[in-house]
C-alpha cells in the first residue's frame, strides 16, 4: 500500500497569486511556473517589487492584494516575518479568500497558527520555508532545486501536498514540529547570516594585512568585495565549510583546536589595534570553539577576560 507522505492529492495545474514580489516570492512564484503551475497576478508596491513582478513573472498581472488572494487555488505569502500577521488578518477581514485555497507562507520562525484567521475561513493552511537564502538576482530561482524546506502542516493530508510542490520544485522537503519552529529558524539564521558576518570580518582584516601588497608586479587595488582578500579565503572556507558539514568538530583546525594560548592572544591584540569590535567577535567564536574542543583552563580564561 502506498504510504500517505508519497501520496500526491495536488492538482497537476495550480492557479497562484504571490504576495509579494519581493526576492522570495518572485523566486518560487518563477520556480512554480517552470513545473507548470500559473502564476496569474502578484502584488507589489515598490519600484523593486514590480520590476521583479514584470521581469521574472510577466505573465502575471499586478493586482491589489484582495484581488490575488480572491482568485487564487494556491495563495503564496512571501511578505517579510514581521508583516505576516498583519496580512492574514486584512485578508481575513475582507473575507478574501476562498473556501479550499491553499495558503502557504514563507516564514522561517512561524508555524500553521499564524494562518488561523484564513484556515477559519476553510482554507488549508501550510507553512513551507525555503532554507535558502535570496539575493534578488537570478540565480535564486536555481539555488530552490536541491534546498531543503522547511514544512508545518495541520495534518498528513496538507503535508502531502506541500510535500508534492517542493519536490516538483526540485526541493527536499522537511518536516518542522509547530513548536520547534523558532529554534529551526534561530538554527538556520546562525548558520548563515553568521557566517557572512564572519567572512566580511576576515576579508577586513586580510585587506588591512595585505594594503600596499603588489600582484604580478602591479600596485594592487583591492576592492570589496570580490577583491585579493576574498580570493584568498575562498578556497580556505569552502574547505573548512565541507569539513564542518562532513566531520563536524573533528574538521576543526588552527590555533583554539590544538590549545595555543600565545597564539590566540596573539590575535587578539593585532585584531583589536585593527577593530576591538572585529576583535570582539574572534574572542566569541574562539571561546565557542574552545569550548567544543575541550580547551585546558589557560585558554579558556584568556578568552573569558574582557
Amino acid at each position: 500500500m502506498t504510504s500517505l507522505a508519497y501520496a500526491d492529492p495536488a492538482p497537476a495545474r495550480l492557479t497562484v497569486g504571490v504576495v509579494s514580489a519581493g526576492r522570495v516570492g518572485s523566486a518560487l512564484g518563477a520556480a512554480l511556473e517552470r513545473v507548470g503551475h500559473v502564476v496569474f497576478g502578484v502584488s507589489a508596491n515598490s519600484a523593486r517589487s514590480i520590476h521583479r513582478a514584470r521581469t521574472r513573472l510577466p505573465e502575471a498581472r499586478i493586482l491589489p492584494v484582495e484581488r490575488v488572494a480572491a482568485q487564487a487555488e494556491l495563495l503564496l505569502l512571501a511578505v517579510p516575518d514581521t508583516e505576516l500577521a498583519g496580512v492574514v488578518d486584512e485578508l481575513a477581514a475582507a473575507d478574501a479568500v476562498r473556501p479550499g485555497t491553499i495558503v502557504v507562507h514563507t516564514a522561517g520562525a512561524w508555524g500553521i497558527a499564524v494562518l488561523g484567521p484564513l484556515a477559519a475561513l476553510g482554507a488549508r493552511p501550510l507553512a513551507i520555508h525555503p532554507a535558502m537564502t535570496f539575493t534578488g538576482h537570478e540565480e535564486d530561482a536555481a539555488r530552490l532545486a536541491g534546498a531543503c524546506f522547511g514544512i508545518t502542516a495541520a495534518d498528513e493530508v496538507s503535508y502531502a501536498i506541500a510535500q508534492s510542490l517542493v519536490l516538483e520544485i526540485g526541493g527536499e522537503p522537511v518536516r518542522v514540529p509547530e513548536h520547534q519552529r523558532t529554534l529551526y529558524h534561530a538554527a538556520l539564521a546562525h548558520g548563515s547570516n553568521h557566517l557572512v558576518t564572519l567572512v566580511v570580518d576576515a576579508a577586513e582584516a586580510l585587506r588591512s594585512a595585505l594594503a600596499g601588497v603588489e600582484l604580478l608586479g602591479q600596485q594592487r587595488v583591492d576592492p570589496a568585495p570580490n577583491g585579493l582578500a576574498e580570493r584568498l579565503l575562498a578556497p580556505l572556507l569552502s574547505a573548512a565549510l565541507d569539513n564542518a558539514l562532513r566531520r563536524g568538530t573533528a574538521g576543526l583546525t588552527g590555533p583554539v583546536a590544538r590549545g595555543d594560548a600565545a597564539a590566540v592572544a596573539a590575535h587578539l591584540a593585532a585584531l583589536t589595534t585593527l577593530d576591538p569590535q572585529l576583535a570582539a567577535g574572534y574572542r566569541a567564536m574562539s571561546l565557542r570553539t574552545a569550548q567544543h574542543v575541550g580547551s585546558d583552563a589557560e585558554l579558556i580564561d584568556l578568552l573569558e577576560q574582557r
